[in-house]
């Protein structure tokens, strides 16, 4: 006997047979138990999903003479007639080759004939969106009124592109892509039919190669069993479809977690390799990093479509992996896949996304650092690493991504302050740290704000209040205003270990006559040695060397 290719040889026979569309078959039964039998039926959806198959049993089923719950008893001479193609009463169409308005008018005139032997004539059209726009519109008055013994039935895979008006008058089922899990099933059914050894890391990769389509999975089984016989390998399948090997994901996530750059260098090697797609390694890639995700997010591998090994692997990262770090890394991905489109050194281009990801620092977000916090009321430092009060503090080039300092919110700022006592605090500790201080705010507000401060002097420490002086009124407006103050105050947290505020005392009668400028020298012109002062005021310095001032006389 002739080979019989798997996806006929187990093709369903009965409803229950159709596996991953018990919403469709369940309606179909029902309606074949109750006698409401439409006259047009529509089933859309991917390719190798059941819809032809469906739709002959669907039409077994309405002429079957000894049904049973709605299913085809399949032993009747009606079934078996149908199931041999021999019954002319039920009509196969493709319409991809018959989609003229020709073939409609023919099939318009055969419909007026009562079926030869069964109880209804049923017309099954594959592909029904091939048809030309004209034949669908000749088709339109006998779809709608045809006679009471003919059944319509219509499977298309693009559902968009059928009128609305030929779908009006259809009853509409939409098919599903088919589960990993199921496909995985039916194959190892098949396989211990045909005594075949296959193990399900290898059933697994045939079914996401499948895509959700069963005929699909059967082919590349039967393509694997070709070339393996009856012992199908792992390693095998994946030189005969030239598939990426999941393992080469986890070596990239474990290189984030080590920082282990060469292996960027080593994974787009073996992908040119190989001959790999980049660009469906780099969607694996995303994939991989998605499933990871789920763990830290679920607490469980349900959601993972992949072989129960790398399920088990997938746990391993529960811990490894912060939902920001990971949701960068996504977004990272992402966009490299859009780029990866337009490159044209596509080898290159991954492997500095590869890198990209690899030296991305760990980050820490401001709720799990104020939770450690309540867990530890003593500590006064708020990063991850532990500052002393008094070191000077390196510049922000110097500071890595985990050890920067994170100011937390005011009422937390607040709270903490007042963990410090009054009594180990006093104004010395202010003078002590004070050139830090100003020097950490000139270097991240540089502009205007930074050399303003050069012009304040501490005089005193009431409470929890520095009194300053400022010598230049211009200098006064900026430093009292509102967001500068509560950016100073947090920063003091920093410096002084306590939340301060800063309050202005006008300056002594002697310092005003010193910047004071006699009424005779106001009504000179201005003299070179003023002209000179001014040039050396820290504002004015900044106005000219930042923003390209020049002074006009």
């Amino acid at each position: 006997m002739s080979f019989v290719v798997t996806a006929r040889k187990y093709r369903p026979q009965k409803f229950d047979d159709v596996v991953g569309q018990e919403h469709i078959t369940t309606t179909l039964k029902n309606a074949v138990m109750s006698g409401r039998v439409a006259h047009a039926y529509l089933l859309t959806g991917p390719r190798g999903v059941g819809k032809t198959t469906t739709a002959r049993i669907l039409a077994k089923a309405i002429n079957c003479l000894n049904p049973s719950n709605g299913e085809p008893c399949n032993n009747c001479a009606m079934c078996l007639s149908i199931q041999n193609l021999q019954l002319m009463d039920i009509i196969e169409i493709d319409a991809a080759s018959n989609r003229g308005i020709d073939e409609v008018r023919s099939l318009r005139e055969s419909v007026k004939y009562a079926p030869s032997k069964g109880k209804y004539k049923v017309y099954i059209i594959d592909e029904v969106h091939m048809l030309t726009k004209d034949s669908f519109n000749a088709f339109l008055k006998t779809l709608e009124e045809p006679p009471a013994h003919t059944v319509f039935i219509f499977a298309t895979t693009d559902v968009h592109r059928v009128p609305s008006t030929i779908i009006s008058r259809c009853q509409r089922y939409d098919f599903r892509r088919i589960p990993l899990a199921m496909i995985k099933k039916l194959l190892q059914e098949i396989a211990d039919s045909e005594q075949i050894q296959i193990d399900d890391k290898t059933l697994s990769i045939i079914g996401k190669r499948a895509d959700g389509g069963l005929r699909d999975a059967e082919s590349f089984f039967d393509q694997a069993v070709a070339f393996c016989g009856n012992k199908v390998e792992y390693n095998e399948v994946v030189k005969i479809f030239n598939l990426i090997d999941e393992e080469i994901y986890f070596k990239i996530s474990d290189a984030v977690l080590s920082k282990n750059f060469s292996a960027a260098f080593e994974i787009t090697d073996t992908i040119y390799k190989n001959g790999w797609n980049f660009i469906d390694f780099s969607d694996g890639l995303i994939e991989h990093f998605r499933n990871i995700t789920t763990v830290i997010v679920s607490k469980n591998s349900n959601l993972i479509e992949t072989a129960d090994q790398y399920k088990t692997m997938y746990m391993n990262y529960e811990n490894s992996f912060s939902e920001g770090d990971l949701l960068r890394i996504l977004n990272f991905l992402t966009r490299t896949v859009q780029e990866l489109r337009f490159s044209q050194n596509h080898k290159l281009k991954l492997e500095v996304a590869i890198l990209h990801i690899i030296g991305l620092e760990k980050t820490e977000t401001i709720s799990n650092l104020l939770n450690k916090i309540d867990k530890n009321p003593d500590a006064n430092e708020f990063s991850t690493k532990k500052v002393e009060t008094k070191a000077k503090p390196v510049s922000a080039n110097e500071i890595k991504t985990e050890e920067r300092v994170i100011l937390p919110p005011k009422e937390k700022v607040d709270r903490i302050s007042e963990k410090i006592p009054e009594s180990l605090f006093s104004f010395k500790n202010v003078m002590e740290n004070w050139e830090n201080f100003v020097d950490s705010i000139k270097h991240e507000k540089s502009l205007v704000f930074g050399p303003i401060l050069s012009q304040i002097s501490p005089i005193g420490l009431e409470r929890n209040e520095i009194n300053v002086t400022i010598r230049d009124d211009a200098g006064r407006i900026i430093f009292e205003q509102k967001q500068n103050q509560e950016y100073l105050s947090r920063k003091t947290i920093e410096f002084f270990g306590k939340k301060l505020s800063f309050k202005i005392i006008e300056p002594s009668p002697s310092q005003i006559l010193e910047n004071e400028i006699t009424t005779e020298q106001n009504r000179q012109p201005i003299s070179r040695p003023i002209r000179k002062k001014a040039a050396e005021n820290p504002l004015v310095k900044t106005i000219i060397e930042e923003l390209g001032g020049e002074e006009i006389y």
